[in-house]
């Protein structure tokens, strides 16, 4: 029983440390894998911690952006948090898309939190479409899983690194574009002095 609350823990860490680090799926493959364990419970257990470490994440990335960014960049970005939220089903459907992608949701919920876009209005979306991506990741990540070598070796291949890249590439755009001015005066600028 101790191991699902393992399985729990490690996806709720990972999935509430604001950069990147292995996928929760990779952590509840190990604990399955481990502990001969329930794949559907470490399937619920570890996307609702998921979901909880998310929610945490962007609950405390504004006060880590606050110490770090210009003011002037973080009323931007809550500018276009505002913007978002006010699509209702529209950034649920977006959400939703993005977490059946396999790409790392840590860029998506560092911007949510940053732009202070209600946390409660994502999570559901999110859940489902982790629930599914990590479904058809741990399902078919059991037979390499049962290969220690093999999951080693899999942590640097072409999807990580190119998923990795895609996530900073993704936090850059939301980051530089000055999204007040395009969304006001429909002018694309750049910015790069948002630092401190």
């Amino acid at each position: 029983m101790w191991h699902y609350l393992y399985v729990f823990l490690a996806a709720f860490a990972v999935d509430a440390v604001p950069f990147f680090g292995p996928p929760a799926w990779t952590v509840m493959v190990f604990f399955q894998m481990r502990f001969g364990l329930n794949i559907w419970w470490v399937l619920i257990l570890g996307v609702t911690a998921s979901a909880l470490g998310r929610y945490v994440l962007s609950k405390y990335i504004p006060l880590l952006s606050a110490r770090v960014i210009k003011q002037q960049k973080n009323e931007d970005i809550e500018f276009i948090g505002q913007k978002l939220a006010g699509d209702g089903w529209g950034i649920q459907v977006f959400v939703l898309l993005y977490t059946l992608m396999p790409l790392p949701s840590t860029p998506l919920f560092t911007a949510a939190g940053m732009a202070r876009i209600k946390t409660m209005h994502i999570i559901p979306a999110f859940f489902v479409g982790k629930f599914t991506s990590d479904m058809v990741m741990v399902l078919t990540g059991d037979y390499a899983a049962r290969n220690a070598a093999a999951i080693a070796k899999g942590f640097l291949n072409w999807k990580t690194i190119t998923g990795t890249l895609l996530g900073i590439a993704l936090v850059c755009i939301f980051l530089f574009i000055d999204w007040r001015v395009l969304l006001q005066q429909k002018k694309f600028r750049l910015n790069f002095h948002i630092w401190k």
